[in-house]
């Protein structure tokens, strides 16, 4: 009895929790709500809405919607099973809600979504039914735009999207793509807006979008037939169904930032004791004016500039000696600021430049001045013990001879030297500049201390035709130079540069450098070539991954040449530039301006050495909404985790994973009457109410 005592209880001791079954997949259903869908003459101030187990609310602050939008948030909470949503203002009368949760339901277990869930209801007799729907991309790089606001009005003033709220709103989901349910039959200006502010209305600072006509909600009816098939896979019976189509469902909304910015001065400091420092809070046409106040006594011709190109960030570089030494310099600035009616004014204000050297500065220079001391005080007594060793025919030890070399070597009062270096050496790519950087804007490069070399087999020859000078690389920068040569593929040359060639503003001169360069030959790189069906001015932009440009080049008629390209994956996107000046430009709600439109080539470009790419673009064949390649999309779609399960358990040993449904061209991609791509090619979204 004892031994089967013992075998039973092991046999309990050894009992493994029971397993949960499958895996649950399924999203939360709706099981009841008050009041029901689509429910008239509601007169409550709660909603409340039952699923079939216990949920969560996930991001509902950027994701769940109501429209029309109340003056006060509701309050929206989840218990258990159970969404609420509490008015704390009184509903409108003869109005139809529209509350649009999105994705943001949840099952509580396994986070199965909800996608797309709306709940309606009408204060009034009659509940509005109709439905526009689109997508958002953001102008300048097509990325969809998440979680940003769509809305229309009715009144169709163009001042109405900076002055009233927007009457019936939605939100984009994490693919761009919104539907405006619920709307009465009428005629709308549809909006955009990255609502920073929340009060649904446009702001010049915010990100914005624009459709340029009117648009007016529809339906139409379409039939579709389905087949049921036998066991055997024979035809069963053939179902006809009749379908509403909401209309209009290809919206497209290019959102931009106008790139306003305030006209006025963020910062001004003196970041070190030779330098003055200004920041703008917005791109200026021109410098300003400053006039030195104290000291009073400086050189007219006070300072060199380096600035950013839109002039919005100067760094002042002081040449004169007197106001380096200067504590405190006073400055009278006369520059461009925006007034309270938001127009440019001329200022005049009194800035104050101080300067004084931090701890840790003081602390360096006194560092190095008892550094020279000590070596000074060291090669002291070494030469007097040499000179008494010499007295009795000694010699000092190899160990301190050698240390009196290095010392003697190292001039306690040795003048700093020019920093310099190229900002390309070894081996550089075909059509690279030879760009010298300095630490210090440059007073001088003395030409006749510059050598430029080629090799040919062991010997070094001059550059032929003479040498040229070397060129600012820009008006902003005058610490850049440029030295205007053609190298030639698969070619070694040599630059040197003399000791003391070049001079500085403060009088600081180099030592010397020389650097060799090798120019990679022709059978390195790859030649790209397209034909383009476009006849607007045009220019292509070649792309490496975190869309990097690469290269630029303009359309001519038709045709886009990229030549000399090393190996590698890249990307091409294309921008329609409508006044010719060669980069993107963005719009303008009040000048009626929409952004220029941009394209992308739908695949990647995989370049090898030694090989030609030549291709035909037909920048309207891909949808727009699909031509951006998977790799360099950043906005990229929240993956469902029930999908995302499902997907593994699906997917076998040497299976291809599927395609997302939303990736096959079919379903939820929209196209806009701006770009007609590829509209008449796929089916119409359909709004399955």
């Amino acid at each position: 009895m004892a031994v089967v005592a013992c075998a039973m209880l092991a046999a309990c001791a050894s009992i493994g929790s029971p397993e949960g079954g499958p895996r649950d997949y399924t999203p939360p259903q709706v099981v009841k709500t008050t009041p029901e869908p689509g429910s008239l003459n509601f007169k409550g101030d709660k909603v409340e809405i039952i699923f079939d187990e216990i949920v969560n609310l996930k991001d509902q602050q950027k994701k769940v919607i109501i429209s029309p939008a109340p003056k006060s948030q509701p309050m929206i909470r989840t218990v258990g099973k159970k969404v609420t949503i509490e008015f704390r203002d009184p509903l409108e009368e003869n109005t139809t809600y529209v509350i649009d949760f999105s994705n943001a339901i949840e099952d509580n277990n396994e986070g199965n979504q909800l996608d797309g869930y709306t709940f309606a209801f009408s204060t009034g007799d009659v509940i509005d039914t109709l439905a526009v729907s689109g997508i958002v991309l953001r102008a300048n790089d097509l990325e969809p735009m998440q979680h940003v606001i769509v809305g229309l009005h009715s009144n169709l003033d163009d001042t109405a999207f900076t002055n009233i709220p927007l009457a019936r709103v939605s939100r984009t989901n994490d693919r761009g793509q919104f539907t405006i349910r619920n709307l009465k039959p009428g005629s709308y200006h549809v909006f955009a807006i990255n609502d920073m502010d929340g009060d649904y209305r446009m702001a010049r600072t915010e990100d914005i979008a624009f459709l340029d006509k009117v648009i007016e909600p529809s339906t139409s009816q379409y039939t579709s037939q389905d087949t049921i098939f036998t066991y055997d896979k024979r035809v069963d019976t053939v179902v006809t169904a009749e379908h509403t189509l909401y209309l209009p469902n290809d919206l497209l909304l290019c959102m931009f930032n106008e790139g306003y910015r305030s006209h006025y001065v963020r910062q001004t400091n003196r970041p070190a004791a030779n330098k003055l420092y200004m920041l703008f809070g917005a791109p200026n046409d021109s410098l300003p004016k400053l006039d030195i106040i104290k000291p009073a006594d400086h050189a007219a011709d006070w300072f060199r500039v380096e600035r950013t190109q839109d002039n919005d960030s100067l760094f002042y570089w002081l040449t004169d000696s007197a106001l380096i030494k200067t504590d405190t310099i006073i400055v009278a600035m006369t520059y461009l600021r925006t007034d309270t009616a938001d127009r440019l004014e001329q200022v005049t204000d009194t800035v104050r430049f101080g300067f004084r050297k931090s701890g840790a500065q003081i602390k360096e220079e006194e560092k190095k001045a008892k550094e020279r001391e000590d070596r000074a005080k060291r090669l002291a007594q070494l030469l007097e013990k040499q000179e008494k060793a010499a007295t009795q025919g000694k010699e000092l030890s190899e160990g301190e001879l050698e240390e009196i070399k290095e010392l003697q070597h190292v001039d306690p009062n040795e003048t700093p030297k020019l920093s310099m270096d190229l900002t390309k050496s070894g081996t550089i790519d075909v059509g690279d500049s030879i760009i010298l950087k300095f630490d210090t804007p440059i007073a001088d490069i003395n030409p006749r201390g510059v050598h430029f070399d080629v090799k040919r087999d062991t010997l070094w020859i001059p550059y032929s035709g003479g040498l040229p000078a070397f060129k600012p690389v820009n008006d902003c920068d005058p610490m850049r130079y440029w030295l205007p040569v053609t190298t030639l593929p698969d070619s070694i040359y040599r630059l040197t540069i003399d000791s003391a060639a070049v001079t500085s503003v403060y009088g600081l001169h180099n030592v010397e450098m020389s650097k060799e360069l090798k120019v990679r030959g022709l059978d390195q790189y790859a030649n790209v070539y397209f034909k383009v069906n476009v006849t607007r001015d045009a220019f292509v932009e070649l792309l490496a991954s975190g869309e990097k440009v690469v290269r630029t080049a303009t359309v001519k008629n038709g045709n886009v040449e990229l030549l000399n390209v090393p190996a590698g994956t890249y990307y091409l996107k294309l921008t329609i530039d409508n006044n010719g000046n060669g980069k993107w430009d963005t719009g303008n709600y009040k000048e009626h301006l929409q952004p220029e439109e941009v394209y992308y080539y739908p695949k990647k470009l995989r370049l090898r050495a030694n090989w030609d790419l030549d291709e035909n673009w037909d920048i309207y064949q891909t949808a727009i909404d699909m031509q951006k390649p998977e790799d360099i999309k950043r906005n990229k779609p929240e993956q469902s985790k029930n999908k995302l399960d499902k997907k593994q358990d699906k997917k076998g040993d040497n299976e291809e994973e599927e395609e997302d449904e939303f990736s096959t061209g079919i379903t939820n991609t929209y196209t806009g009457d701006k770009y007609n791509d590829a509209k008449n090619n796929r089916p119409n979204r359909r709004l399955n109410r």
